[in-house]
């Protein structure tokens, strides 16, 4: 339902996976580097590295392998985990790194390890707290990751509390839980009012629980600053609108719909009058 839409646009693609590290939600594959992969080789980062301070070395060879990962190169990005980690295996970034990788490699088992090493290395740690919190959501784990993402967002030191939040919402929604994940979802809109996600799944969550008037204004308020809103934010304005009985916007999305995506899930549902 919502793993395909808006999300692309930010940072990790929204990955299908969810691994909201989404996205938006997370920070683990975002990279830091200003200039191309192909212009920085692992020896050029190698080379600058301080060869007398471990930590700083760490960072460089965790920094490329979070280029690296961006690009799936999942390979090139684990020779730059494992040198970190050899330089200073007390590093809790390249533990978190190391378990991003996991991720994407569907290495469940050694994701989880690699996540609760770095969280016992650096427990208040942001990141980390949201990116292990929404593993262990995957894992079906939701009241461990609530207190994953929890702390993340008490940290005052943390910049992006919406990305917690939000996955605190998603991960509520997973277990079919929309009520409960309204008060997160909506936390994270008001941390950051330009995080799309948030707002759709606000809504998705509102229309959910029949709060359909709810649902109207942040469906418009997703709206307005989408230049061109996806099949799936046009399916949820439509039953939205259709639950309050305005007919004359619903048959307007229904329009746009057909016009603009004929051959998405969405129009097919709405040919076959599957509205839930």
């Amino acid at each position: 339902m919502m793993s395909r839409v808006l999300w692309r646009s930010c940072g990790v693609a929204w990955m299908s996976v969810l691994f909201v590290l989404a996205g938006c939600a997370g920070n683990a594959v975002q990279t830091t580097e200003t200039r191309s992969i192909a212009d920085s080789p692992a020896t050029s980062v190698s080379s600058s590295a301080p060869t007398g301070d471990p930590r700083r070395r760490a960072q460089a060879h965790v920094d490329l392998g979070k280029a690296y990962l961006q690009q799936r190169r999942f390979a090139t990005a684990l020779e730059e985990v494992n040198i970190a980690l050899k330089s200073d295996p007390g590093f809790a970034p390249a533990h978190s790194l190391l378990g991003a990788i996991h991720v994407a490699l569907n290495e469940r088992p050694q994701a989880l390890a690699a996540y609760e090493q770095a969280y016992r290395l650096a427990p208040k740690d942001g990141d980390i707290n949201n990116d292990y919190g929404w593993l262990l959501c995957l894992e079906g784990k939701e009241e461990q990751a609530q207190l994953h993402f929890m702390n993340a967002v008490k940290n005052p030191l943390y910049e992006t509390p919406t990305r917690p939040f939000t996955n605190a919402g998603l991960c509520y929604i997973r277990a079919n839980d929309y009520a409960k994940a309204l008060p997160s979802l909506q936390r994270a809109v008001e941390a950051d009012p330009s995080n799309k996600q948030a707002w759709y799944l606000l809504s998705e969550s509102y229309y959910r629980v029949g709060n359909y008037f709810a649902a109207q204004q942040t469906y418009r308020e997703l709206m307005r600053d989408l230049e061109q809103p996806m099949a799936e934010v046009l399916w949820l304005a439509l039953r939205v609108e259709r639950k309050i009985g305005n007919t004359s916007a619903e048959q307007t999305y229904a329009s746009q719909l057909m016009r603009k995506f004929a051959g998405s899930p969405e129009y097919q549902k709405l040919m076959q009058g599957q509205y839930e």
